[in-house]
């Protein structure tokens, strides 16, 4: 990916962002033109609990460059009262496995290439510097803070003490002695500043979201280096929390970042040399950028010595139910077994009642439960991982007996957190309270429930029911067939009711939830999953596919509620409280495309008729060229550069998608995966 001078003006500027992760919840990111726009760009956040407690250290670094006694800002900061103007020298931006900036002014030009170091809290910047006839000099002004990511520091004053060894510096910002903030430079020398205060940056994006939009940072001094008439220069900036910084080089930094990530591209199975698209170089790119992209939510959760996945950036954690609608994108369609094993393990680590987490705090790393799909979406993750590994003992010993106890809990009651899940008279799964939202659809504004899905949702009785013959099918396999009658018989009686009452023949389609016939998504589950409840090659699975494709599916994913329904908005902006109204109600999730693929090629593999399964096929073969289509263009005209998505500020639903698995506009896992199963 890359941007030439034309796209990097103030206005389009601003509107693309980059972001780089380090394997722990940590990252840099920021705009294409280096102007920070977000309470939560920064080029060193850092974890203090990884992957959680994620402070603010380096906002960004300051370039200005003087040739021959005349001086020219690089950098582009906006301000209340002024913008300084330094994107006028950019003349490129390009994004592949990092981002690289190249400017010039006159006849110098400077690369800069940013990197973060994989399991560390360290970013690094590699300049390159090729100088032209004339005596130039660099300097570069560190702006730091140390603050929680979710909030702004508006203080005129920040506490900051500084201990300098030659280059290296090292600083105790807000007396957080126990976690020291140090930055280097390669050459040259640092002249220390004091009570240097960079006041009132501005955040415009916050703005819209109605949150603090101004800023003070602290400007504890900066490096400068002298170039001579022709000399090219090589220089490494590092700021991190690991002290022995004057060992790191930047270069050998991007070098192992770009290995590691090629490794993972020839990994995956996305680009096997029997695929007919393994030769078209569209179909390349677009895997490369989908792997790397998705490496950036498979994070390494210390506190359990697990990986884990990151529901979405900038500020969100490991959610139970993201993470398993993600699990085959993000590590089975590209071959990390291994973690794929640790995640499972993440899982079920901290189970309760039944209930696998839905997240953990961010701030105390405490599991939260609110969330009825979560530990049934689990079957499903395990099947998917025994279908590519075929580790069955391994799934005998390590997560089976939670399986079970998972069964058990479901068909009793469940009240941790108001949840109030269990199998009703008619063998269907009931949940939820008044005040509880435990469903995907989750949007909450203090004790107001914006989607109340209480009682026997769709989606989950979809997911019990394949829980059910999953459970049958291992238990067949680990401990006989007898054993595996009881949910056998579960689940004959589920699939009956669940036929009889679901249907809604008025409107053709299912159920969102029984005695709610507002047309929505979720439905798809019940044609998706390895275990369909309603017969592929039926009537009414047709009639499903035909509903959804009128009133739901669109280039970008799946409305979450049809046009013309109570409640619909297609709109997803303003304060927290309109997102979150919206949140639900229209705006279109991308990962939804992956339960669409899916109901297709169920109904494919079901389908007995000859012209109708070459029909279906026809329909599978245009849906995967159209979605293709789609993603390309977000490659390449989206608003994340280098990635598959844009980062979510829709204007319509019909135009720009929400994030799925969040509640705001940050980049998700689940919609990256599922738009790489598919």
């Amino acid at each position: 990916m890359k941007y030439g001078k034309e796209e990097l003006s103030l206005e389009k500027g601003i509107e693309r962002e980059w972001i780089i992760t380090n394997g722990i919840g940590g990252y840099s990111s920021s705009t294409v033109i280096g102007a920070n726009t977000r309470k939560y760009h920064g080029l060193l956040v850092a974890p203090l609990m990884p992957p959680g407690n994620r402070q603010v250290i380096l906002s960004k670094v300051d370039e200005n460059i003087e040739i021959d006694g005349k001086g020219y800002n690089l950098y582009t900061n906006i301000c209340k009262d002024y913008i300084s103007d330094g994107y006028k020298y950019l003349v490129s931006f390009e994004k592949e496995y990092i981002p690289i900036f190249t400017y010039q002014v006159e006849d110098v030009i400077i690369k800069k290439f940013i990197c973060m170091e994989y399991g560390k809290n360290t970013v690094g910047i590699y300049y390159y510097i090729k100088n032209g006839e004339k005596q130039t000099k660099l300097t570069l002004a560190p702006i730091v803070n140390f603050r929680g990511f979710h909030t702004t520091n508006n203080n005129d004053y920040i506490d900051l003490k500084q201990d300098v060894e030659n280059n290296k510096v090292k600083m105790i910002i807000n007396n957080c002695s126990q976690t020291p903030v140090y930055t280097y430079l390669s050459e040259g020398q640092y002249i220390k500043h004091d009570n240097d205060m960079f006041r009132n940056m501005y955040y415009i994006e916050e703005e819209k979201r109605g949150q603090g939009a101004l800023e003070n940072h602290v400007v504890p001094g900066v490096y400068e280096v002298t170039i001579n008439p022709n000399e090219e220069k090589y220089i490494t900036f590092v700021c991190s929390l690991e002290q022995n910084i004057e060992e790191i080089n930047a270069k050998d930094l991007i070098n192992k970042e770009i290995i590691r990530l090629s490794t993972l591209i020839y990994n995956t199975d996305l680009l096997d040399e029997k695929r007919k698209e393994s030769k078209d170089p569209e179909y390349i790119n677009l895997v490369k950028n989908l792997t790397i992209a998705a490496d950036n939510f498979v994070v390494y959760r210390p506190s359990f010595a697990l990986y884990t996945i990151i529901a979405g950036y900038h500020w969100f954690l490991d959610w139970g139910r993201d993470t398993l609608i993600s699990f085959e994108g993000l590590l089975l369609k590209t071959r990390r077994f291994s973690e794929a094993k640790e995640v499972l393990l993440t899982m079920i680590r901290d189970m309760k009642y039944g209930l696998v987490p839905n997240g953990y705090s961010g701030y105390d790393g405490r599991p939260l439960y609110n969330s009825v799909d979560a530990s049934l979406l689990l079957f499903e993750a395990v099947r998917r991982f025994l279908s590519y590994t075929n580790q069955y003992e391994w799934v005998r010993e390590n997560i089976y007996p939670s399986l079970v106890k998972i069964m058990n809990a479901y068909q009793s009651r469940i009240d941790t957190d108001g949840n109030n899940i269990y199998m009703d008279k008619d063998f269907l799964i009931s949940s939820g309270t008044e005040n509880i939202q435990n469903t995907w659809m989750d949007a909450k504004i203090g004790d107001y429930v914006v989607t109340p899905r209480n009682g026997k949702a769709v989606e989950v009785n979809s997911m019990w029911y394949n829980a059910l013959k999953i459970m049958e099918e291992l238990t067949t396999l680990m401990r006989g067939r007898e054993e595996a009658k009881r949910y056998e018989e579960l689940a004959k009686k589920c699939k009956k009711s669940f036929n009889e009452k679901f249907y809604n023949k008025k409107r053709k389609c299912l159920y969102d939830v029984l005695g709610d016939s507002k047309i929505r998504p979720n439905q798809l589950f019940a044609l998706s999953l390895s275990y369909p409840v309603v017969d592929p090659n039926s009537e009414i699975a047709k009639n499903i596919i035909d509903t959804v494709d009128k009133k739901l599916l669109t280039p970008y994913g799946l409305r979450t509620l049809a046009k013309g329904e109570p409640g619909y908005c297609e709109r997803y902006e303003g304060d927290m409280v309109k997102r979150d109204m919206s949140y639900h109600q229209g705006v279109i999730w991308p990962w939804l495309l992956g339960l669409y693929f899916d109901s297709l090629r169920n109904m494919i593999r079901y389908e007995k008729n000859r012209n109708t399964k070459k029909d279906l096929e026809a329909k599978l073969e245009e849906f995967r060229k159209n979605v293709k289509s789609t993603f390309e263009k977000e490659l390449y005209q989206g608003k994340t550069a280098g990635s598959t998505k844009t980062a979510g500020r829709s204007r319509t639903a019909e135009h720009r998608p929400a994030g799925p698995g969040n509640h705001d506009d940050s980049k998700s896992a689940a919609g990256i995966s599922k738009a790489g199963c598919a």
